[in-house]
Order: structure tokens, then C-alpha cells, then sequence
């Protein structure tokens, strides 16, 4: 159980690196310079994403969530989900060529947790971006 243990660790420090960048936020949201403020917004919403990802990943390779009702539980469609997986420690070496975790990755990983078995070397992906879109 040392992987649970360091789930829960990193948890911690997610949430109160959360805290710490709304705190920081709320000190200069009143500010004549608001700007600084996103910043701070923008950090904690990326660290609460990342651990919004990691939770999911948690719930499904436990065997207590499925990919649809795990999405359904962050506010996520079941077709936004693969692709936060594959971002995670747990499952992106579970995810597939086209950069999505599968029920079969998510199969394969409970095994390899059941069986002690370490998970596969995990591929560098990118971390997705937003384009905007262009006038045609």
C-alpha cells in the first residue's frame, strides 16, 4: 500500500498549495492591480485540476468508480475523462497510442496493483493546450 500512502501525501500538499495560491489571491483581488490575482487564480485552478485527475484515477483503479461515473462525479463527460487519465502518475502508462486511458488500460492496471507487478514505462505526452480558434 506505499502507492496509497503517497496518494494520500500528495494530496495534502495539492490542497494546500490550493489554499495558499486562493489566500494569496484574496489578499490583491482588492487590490487597483486585480490582474495579479488571476495569476494566483489560475495557479490554484491548474494544482485543483491536477488533483481533480489524480482522484479520478485513484477511483477507478480501486475498482469504485467506473470511467462514466467517476467523469459524472467531476462535472466531466465520460469522453473527457481518458484523456485526464493519461496525464495522471497512475495511469499514464496504461494509456493508449491515440493519448486516452481505456477500461482495458484501467483493467490492466488493477491487476498490476493487485499483483504488485510495476506498471509499464509511461510515454511523454504533452499536456494538452487550449488553440484558440482562427477566423477562416
Amino acid at each position: 500500500m506505499r502507492y496509497r500512502m503517497r496518494v494520500e501525501r500528495d494530496t495534502g500538499s495539492e490542497l494546500d498549495g490550493v489554499r495558499t495560491e486562493l489566500d494569496a489571491a484574496e489578499q490583491v483581488i482588492g487590490q487597483p492591480n486585480p490582474e495579479r490575482a488571476l495569476i494566483h487564480l489560475r495557479a490554484a485552478a491548474d494544482r485543483l485540476a491536477r488533483l481533480i485527475d489524480e482522484t479520478m484515477a485513484e477511483a477507478v483503479i480501486s475498482g469504485g468508480a467506473t470511467l462514466r461515473s467517476a467523469g459524472a462525479s467531476a462535472g466531466l463527460t465520460e469522453n473527457a475523462v481518458g484523456p485526464r487519465l493519461a496525464r495522471t502518475d497512475a495511469l499514464a502508462p496504461y494509456a493508449n497510442d491515440s493519448g486516452r486511458v481505456t477500461a482495458s488500460g484501467i483493467r490492466r492496471a488493477q491487476y498490476d496493483r493487485e499483483t504488485g507487478a510495476p506498471p509499464p514505462p509511461a510515454e511523454q505526452r504533452e499536456p494538452l493546450r487550449f488553440k484558440p480558434r482562427r477566423p477562416s
